[in-house]
């Protein structure tokens, strides 16, 4: 047999959403299909960790959203869910908070007044409330005897200080501290008109629009909270002895930009050479070269107010001096040496390859809307972006790594024995 020749699209048409706005100011975004018999309502609320005034209250209020409700139990929920076969998911962040479900589109109807129940009228009983909190301290506690977990926290707060949103950590007692009145507090506050938008893909019918509209209809008009955020206090290095640890954990990167800066994509694209994808330098280095570890990745980091880059990986005790000095050295080899053209025309074709297969089906393509939205873009960035990858040449990338890469500039965590 022969291969197919490889085909690298110069161009990505992708589906804009068609947009509505209700009369308390939410907005729905629609991505209308009929090629799947499948619906997904995805509502985004900015109630992620940075806007809480108290610890851990942001994710409890999402995680017991479903835990009871004005008219049925956690048990009741979840069985009626299960009955249609209807998925419900909540990813938190520090910034969102993303509440999904998903079903066949035969059954959107029931599934949506699942949904209603617990967006608009959870009663975060005390008991679940008690329940959640001891499980999720226990967990908190056992993770933070992780080096990887220690490493994550540590370079968190290094790249940001400990007293910004975006790098504190809170001692896991602090959820006994935390009240049922915290919660609806939280929800009262958060969980209103002007914190939410709505991302509706799959077969929509007048049908669906109208019950989507008439749940995102009822959330409550309230202020906006958005806090003031303390300018970022950067520490250059962190080591963190962890006695009987057999690896280390290490994380190197710098504070950058987030996704609305023009050196963001390109950057991206260095991230990429680096560490984003099996056979990258990195990954030839530490792993195949010398045996260090099993796995290391390199990625820009995007928050709604500040985004990095971050190197990670775990490595042998042993090896930790090593693995530091290879990762520098990777940095430095792209600040001075031009990308040879033929690792560049890949990599260009690995970030085109993992594109196209994000925007495989409905719910991607959604996934793909409620990023771009959130930097207050439509899906046409998505071209753009691609055919800014395409004319990146091993000048942009040495360019780039000399004005963001400096050694003096990296941020060092290491988490392990000493």
């Amino acid at each position: 047999m022969t291969q197919p020749p490889l085909t690298i699209p110069s161009a990505i048409e992708v589906q804009r959403a068609e947009q509505l706005t209700l009369a308390n100011g939410v907005t729905l975004h629609l991505l209308p299909t009929n090629d799947f018999e499948v619906l997904r309502v995805t509502f985004v609320f900015r109630a992620g960790s940075a806007v809480q005034r108290v610890p851990f209250s942001a994710s409890t209020t999402a995680n017991l959203l479903a835990e009871g409700t004005r008219n049925h139990t956690a048990h009741e929920i979840a069985e009626q869910l299960d009955f249609y076969g209807s998925w419900f998911d909540v990813n938190l962040d520090r910034d969102f908070v993303y509440i999904s479900f998903a079903t066949l589109s035969k059954f959107c109807r029931p599934t949506l007044g699942v949904a209603e129940e617990i967006l608009l009228h959870p009663t975060f009983p005390e008991e679940e409330l008690r329940t959640y909190c001891a499980k999720r301290r226990q967990r908190l506690r056992i993770d933070r005897q992780k080096v990887d977990f220690k490493a994550r926290e540590a370079f968190a707060e290094a790249l940001f200080g400990p007293q910004h949103p975006y790098g504190i950590s809170f001692d896991e007692t602090l959820y006994d501290q935390l009240t049922r009145a915290d919660v609806e507090n939280f929800y009262r506050t958060h969980y209103t008109a002007e914190n939410c938008f709505v991302v509706c893909s799959g077969r929509i019918d007048s049908e669906v629009r109208e019950a989507v509209a008439a749940i995102a209809g009822q959330l409550p008009n309230g202020p906006m909270y958005v806090p003031e955020f303390p300018a970022p206090v950067t520490r250059a290095e962190t080591r963190i002895a962890h006695p009987g640890a057999v690896q280390s954990s290490i994380r190197i990167g710098r504070l950058l930009f987030d996704r609305r800066h023009p050196d963001f994509v390109g950057m991206q694209v260095v991230a990429t050479i680096l560490g984003g994808y099996f056979g990258s330098r990195l990954m030839r280095n530490l792993r195949e070269e010398h045996g260090y570890t099993y796995g290391v990745v390199a990625a820009m980091v995007n928050f709604d107010r500040e985004g990095y880059l971050a190197v990670a990986t775990q490595v042998g005790t042993e090896a930790t001096g090593a693995a530091l000095e290879a990762i520098r050295a990777e940095i430095g080899r792209l600040r001075t040496e031009p990308v040879p053209e033929e690792e560049l025309a890949l990599v260009k074709k690995i970030m085109a390859g993992e594109t196209m297969r994000i925007l495989d089906g409905p719910f991607g393509i959604a996934d793909v809307t409620i990023e771009n939205i959130l930097c207050g873009r439509d899906n046409s960035i998505i071209d753009d972006n691609l055919a800014r990858i395409q004319a990146m040449t091993p000048d942009d990338i040495r360019r780039l790594a000399q004005r963001y890469l400096a050694p003096d500039d990296l941020v060092t965590v290491v988490v392990g024995a000493e």
